[in-house]
């Protein structure tokens, strides 16, 4: 059980995605959801992020973001089932209320940019463009057979009577007249949102029939279903997927929108800019006036690269370059997720053997607000990748000793450290973290006065070790090589021994 306070005090925030791409579905995810909620807030987890909930366009294993039907949150008999890979709409509820009842955020996968599974298809005049630029057309214009009709007959107009048809979309990627893959097609009355990455000259498009968020008729559409959603499942916080392919403005306003009807309460957002040089995350940070945290996808990016150095990396650049350093307030910091794992198009999967080194830095500096990977937690047993040892111990730190002014010590190749003088509202709470990609080390460190003549002790390795602080407030803090070394105090130490998973 997480440390009791004596009063009311601000924790530090935990996010954990609640899935993996491969994550075994059968209808009855939601339940497993609810099973776990409790266990999860009992180690120090303050927000989870769902898989998207509502009916994909196309298996009944899909992870979600082929998105068919945002109102069918596995009520109705649509693309040959009525629950969606992960249950039925009322285990969806039920599901968020366990989490709310356990006291942890609930992130709702809002995925606006596409929809596929078209109910029917339309004759639209499109230009055919370069898949690697598509400012480059192909073609003149000519007649395709587009993927565009969303009908939705299961639903039968339930909850939204609007029905979907090309003007609503900018461009698709199969005419079902030539059947040819690898194309995009353009629809010549529509032009790509200008507002979005230039990645392949512009990368409006994604997938599937491409979303035009600027159609007043789909803006209302997409304003609609959220309040419903806001009010149906009376989620937390949003999760916004592939926003580099939405136009920056929209998602500004969209942003302003929910928080208008959500007045009074502080709804965070946080999306998926998947890019590695954070300029680039921070000129569109400053398109939207900072108003929504971005996932550090720079850092993910450093914490691989270190983890194959093979001890060939200089650790005290670890944080160059990243939102972490550039945008702390934005920053939701990640070791790895679906789109890097194993097997997926983004692959770039953090080395084992550095992971918990990799999850003590996110999770134990007091800069951006980190998400632990569910296959990070519990193993992805389709590519065998194991669970990362000691996972929820570092989470229980975060939760409850991590705390105070912070030192750094970020100023070598190979051994990294920085400690956390801890404060009045946590008991026991002040730490220091040393990390080491290579050899074994020492970082003779300032934890604070406070602890002149108190020992700590490294909870992650079952050791007799304790480094006692000098009068001055400094202690010399060891790690062994390649691993992490996070001391805490004596009273600390037992309290997580006890808890131990």
């Amino acid at each position: 059980m997480a440390k009791k306070m004596t009063k009311e005090v601000k924790t530090n925030k935990t996010l954990i995605q609640y899935f993996e791409w491969y994550v075994e579905g059968n209808h009855v995810f939601w339940n497993k959801c609810k099973a776990q909620a409790r266990r999860l807030a009992e180690f120090g987890i303050t927000g989870v992020w769902l898989p998207p909930a509502y009916k994909a366009g196309f298996t009944e294993d899909n992870v979600g973001y082929a998105v068919y039907d945002m109102y069918d949150l596995g009520e109705f008999d649509q693309k040959g089932l009525t629950k969606t890979k992960y249950g039925s709409r009322q285990e969806y509820l039920d599901c968020i209320k366990a989490f709310h009842d356990a006291g942890i955020n609930v992130f709702a996968d809002v995925v606006l940019n596409h929809r596929v599974g078209a109910d029917g298809f339309e004759d639209v005049s499109a230009v055919r463009v370069n898949p690697n630029n598509r400012n480059d057309n192909w073609s003149e214009p000519y007649t395709i057979s587009a993927a565009t009709v969303f009908d939705f007959p299961g639903r039968k107009g339930k909850y939204s009577k609007f029905k979907w048809n090309h003007s609503h979309f900018t461009g698709v990627d199969w005419d079902n007249n030539e059947k040819r893959t690898g194309s995009i097609y353009r629809f010549a009355d529509k032009q790509w949102a200008n507002d979005v990455s230039h990645e392949m000259g512009n990368y409006d498009y994604l997938m599937g029939a491409d979303v035009d968020v600027y159609n007043p008729e789909v803006k209302k559409e997409i304003e609609t279903w959220t309040k419903w959603y806001l009010d149906t499942t009376g989620v937390d916080a949003f999760r916004m997927d592939a926003v580099k392919h939405i136009g920056a403005s929209f998602v500004k306003e969209y942003v302003a929108m929910v928080r208008e009807y959500k007045k009074g309460c502080d709804f965070p957002f946080f999306g998926e800019y998947w890019h590695g040089d954070v300029n680039t995350l921070c000129d569109y940070l400053d398109q939207i006036d900072n108003a929504i945290g971005l996932f550090d996808v720079p850092l993910h990016f450093n914490l691989r690269q270190m983890s194959y150095a093979d001890g060939n990396y200089n650790m005290a650049e670890i944080f160059n370059n990243t939102l972490i350093q550039k945008r702390p307030g934005n920053a939701v910091t990640f070791v790895d997720n679906h789109d890097s794992q194993p097997g997926q198009s983004l692959e770039s999967f953090v080395n084992t053997w550095m992971k918990q080194v990799a999850y003590a830095l996110i999770l134990l500096h007091k800069d951006g607000i980190p998400c632990v990977f569910y296959g990070d937690l519990y193993g992805i047993p389709c590519t065998r990748n194991i669970p990362i040892p000691r996972l929820r111990t570092l989470i229980r730190v975060r939760h409850d000793f991590a705390y105070g002014e912070q030192h750094d010590y970020i100023d070598d190749y190979d051994v990294i450290g920085w400690t956390r003088e801890g404060d009045g509202d946590h008991p026991d709470s002040g730490i220091a973290v040393v990390l080491s990609d290579k050899r074994d080390g020492c970082k003779h460190m300032y934890i604070g006065r406070q602890f002149a003549g108190k020992c700590f002790r490294d909870c992650m390795r079952k050791v007799r070790e304790v480094v006692t602080v000098d009068a001055d407030g400094y202690g010399d803090f060891p790690v062994q090589g390649f691993s992490s070394a996070v001391w805490v105090t004596e009273a600390a130490y037992e309290y997580l021994v006890i808890n131990e998973d």
